[in-house]
């Protein structure tokens, strides 16, 4: 079991495939690291020895943000955009979409379940 920034990469995946398990990892970039690294990207996690193992933790720490580090960074911008108050600041603290998307019909994942806003009953004649 290959073990890399805290993360259990799955052993019967191809290398380019594992790698993607790493938050902040996708698809180009763990093509480029097992490039770098000099290891076949359809190789198998499991087929990896320590040394292959411990040259690509050593490339993921040394040149990239990822897992922890990339999720806290990212945390920090939003709070940023919020304190300073920007238009897309604001967006994110009221949890509507923030580029340009409409929202009378869709934008249902940024605004959450529907809430029905019932009619006002008409008066009875009488």
């Amino acid at each position: 079991m290959a073990r890399i920034s805290g993360i259990d990469l799955p052993k019967n995946k191809r290398g380019e495939i594992g790698l993607t398990y790493i938050y902040g990892i996708g698809r180009s970039l763990s093509v480029q690291i097992l490039a770098e690294a000099g290891i076949d990207k359809n190789k198998k996690v499991q087929d990896w020895n320590d040394d292959e193992q411990t040259t690509i933790r050593n490339i993921i720490n040394e040149k990239f943000k990822v897992e922890g580090a990339l999720r806290s960074e990212t945390q920090m911008n939003i709070k940023r955009l919020m304190d300073i108050g920007c238009y897309r600041g604001v967006r994110h603290r009221i949890g509507l979409p923030l580029r340009g998307q409409s929202t009378k019909n869709n934008a249902r994942t940024r605004k959450g379940k529907k809430k029905t806003v019932a009619n006002k009953k008409k008066a009875a004649k009488g």
